[in-house]
């Protein structure tokens, strides 16, 4: 354990960033302010940048900092993610931003404070910076969340967020605490030795709280009820944002926490595991069907993919391709996830919230391309082929399988089915419905910025369903 400030240089870089874009913002003319949003994406491509030559430079896993950060496949490739998915998300937040005069700058800066948190979170090997990290995270979520001040659903939403998401750090501290008095460090690799020995009530209900903690933040069973009104109360945006990347730095830390520090307690936290997944896959996709609201149906959508996710955690101890499948399945839906949420961004002009689903009636006759778009999104989330869905699903169910859990794949598949009615819904009526009599001649006008950025997202979902080779290795060299 040596101190090597340069495994920590994307941290760093986007820290003093961060205090530079604050002060350049103060001395910024409101008609100038776009160069706040500038400065901000220029500084993740180059954390991006400066991420990337790790895969070469730390072939193995390298603990620095006194034990308090580690740079792995893991934390490399989860940071990559989190970088491009927060990039695409500021993109899309600029223009629906402007259109309602929200306060532009604050919104880009607490995005980059949750940028730099997700990345401290990944590359923590300690309890203790883990919470840093994802209390820098859910600091700023709880603020972009009320950042639309004219909004009583936004303000309502954070209220919400804030105290629930207060309750789950608690219960998450007070599980690491009762691990520390446990093993005597709060240090993964130290925990996970000292746990081999240990085998007790006390670490059993450590890790109750710790699953608590976790499951939070992934959005699951049965701490999932502030998702649909954070989703559908929160600026298009910033709902965005938190359907992207906090998902993927959250699965991160779960493995960390997990299969890192508590292995041997692998036989307690599957069968938890597996109650929780099973729920979230019938409480979200059930509830799913009932929604006429768009970001309502998406909140209760992404409950049932966290559930899918947290199969391949479950299938990992008893299977090569467990977590790989998970971390595909994971960064896969955040993608067309995120795709998903920007056509409301778009849709959403002059202020005006264009979120249920009868909004969407007839929009391939006012603008073919933003339809197909969103077919391919929709699709790739109901798993259909050669959507990159369907391969991300198949690499579940072959994990279940091979992990002697038939029964659960069975479930999953089943779940899935039901899962595809509410999307293909939105499919047919935006292909087999006509628009309101006052939008037909009324096509949806899309900036050339966003149409750029959705096509590269839509596009990602069929290429990397096509070819998915390529990722597919990526993720089991990371967690394989």
């Amino acid at each position: 354990m040596t101190l090597q400030l340069s495994a920590a240089l994307p941290e760093i870089f986007l820290l003093c960033m961060a205090c530079f874009i604050l002060l350049v913002d103060v001395f910024v003319k409101e008609s100038h302010r776009i160069l706040t949003y500038l400065l901000i994406q220029l500084t993740l491509v180059g954390a991006f940048l400066m991420t990337l030559p790790q895969f070469v430079n730390y072939p193995a896993p390298t603990v620095t900092l006194g034990g308090q950060y580690i740079v792995d496949k893991l934390a490399i490739l989860t940071k990559v993610f989190i970088y491009i998915f927060s990039i695409f998300s500021f993109a899309y937040a600029r223009e629906y931003i402007e259109s309602r005069n929200m306060p532009r700058s604050e919104y880009y800066l607490l995005g980059l404070f949750a940028v730099l948190g997700m990345s401290i979170m990944v590359s923590a090997y300690t309890f203790l910076t883990i919470y840093l990290g994802l209390e820098l995270l859910s600091l700023s979520l709880y603020a972009m969340v009320a950042m639309h001040r004219e909004s009583d659903l936004a303000t309502e939403a954070a209220m919400k967020y804030f105290v629930l998401g207060g309750l789950a750090s608690g219960l998450l501290l007070y599980g690491i605490s009762i691990l520390y008095g446990v093993t005597g460090s709060i240090q993964i690799d130290t925990v996970a030795h000292a746990l081999q020995s240990q085998q007790n009530m006390v670490v059993l209900l450590a890790l109750v709280f710790v699953l608590a903690g976790l499951i939070f933040k992934f959005g699951a069973v049965p701490f999932h009820m502030w998702v649909p009104d954070v989703y559908q109360g929160a600026p298009t945006p910033a709902t965005l944002f938190i359907a992207s990347a906090p998902k993927v730095a959250a699965f991160a830390i779960t493995i960390r926490m997990l299969v890192q520090a508590m292995p041997n307690q692998a036989s307690h936290w599957t069968q938890i595991l597996i109650g929780i997944a099973v729920l979230s896959m019938f409480a979200g996709n059930l509830l799913a069907i009932a929604q006429t609201n768009l970001k309502r149906m998406l909140a209760y959508s992404s409950i049932a993919h966290i559930g899918y996710t947290l199969l391949g955690i479950i299938a990992g101890p008893n299977s090569s391709q467990g977590y790989s499948a998970a971390m595909f399945y994971i960064a896969t839906y955040v993608l067309v996830a995120a795709g998903a949420f920007a056509v409301i961004a778009i849709m959403s002009r002059d202020g005006v919230e264009l979120d249920k689903l009868s909004d969407y009636r007839g929009l391939n006759a006012r603008n073919p391309w933003l339809a197909f778009m969103m077919l391919l999104l929709l699709f790739s989330m109901a798993g259909v082929p050669p959507t990159v869905g369907f391969i991300a699903k198949l690499g579940l169910l072959e994990a279940l399988v091979q992990a002697n859990l038939v029964w659960l794949a069975v479930l999953a598949l089943v779940f899935a089915l039901i899962g595809a009615y509410y999307y293909l819904r939105v499919v047919m009526l935006m292909y087999f419905e006509e628009p309101d009599e006052h939008l037909i001649n009324k096509p949806v006008l899309v900036s050339s910025n966003m149409l750029v950025a959705i096509s590269v997202n839509g596009a990602a979902a069929l290429l990397l369903g096509l070819l998915p080779s390529f990722f597919i290795d990526l993720c089991r060299i990371t967690v394989g």
